[in-house]
């Protein structure tokens, strides 16, 4: 983990960067996939769905989130990837997803840089690298 300072812009650019974006969202596809069908099951995509912590803290605390209430949630995640409701994701649904989610992120954050923790393989790290990678250029 490490402290990085990113607003909408960096992850804007992480977006318009297609070849950046891309290989990181395959590596990132890659790695869930664990039996190498080229798709992800909800079971192969449910520990990414847990990363995003949806319920388990609120104001940087941990809580005690409701089983019932969190796998709702991450059933109703895995269903936004879903796109075409086969009860699994490719590799195209999954970069579409994740693009929007990205997009919704930028938007919320605006071009007021904050400083986030970052898990040194998350998606956002990555954006921050390439950002830094083309300014140091």
């Amino acid at each position: 983990m490490s402290v990085e300072i990113l607003d909408g812009a960096t992850i804007v650019h992480f977006l318009e960067d297609e070849e950046a974006f891309n290989n990181t969202v395959g590596n990132r596809f890659a790695r869930l996939d664990t039996n190498n069908d080229g798709l992800l099951s909800y079971d192969e995509m449910l520990k990414e769905l847990q990363g995003l912590r949806v319920f388990e803290t609120h104001f940087g605390i941990d809580v005690e989130p409701d089983p019932d209430e969190l796998a709702r949630v991450y059933a109703s995640l895995f269903i936004q990837f879903d796109h075409n409701l086969n009860g699994t994701v490719d590799l195209e649904e999954f970069k579409t997803e994740t693009k929007q989610m990205m997009l919704a992120m930028a938007d919320g954050m605006g071009f007021m840089p904050i400083q986030m923790v970052l898990e040194e393989d998350s998606i956002l790290k990555k954006a921050v690298e390439t950002e830094y990678n083309k300014v140091s250029a």
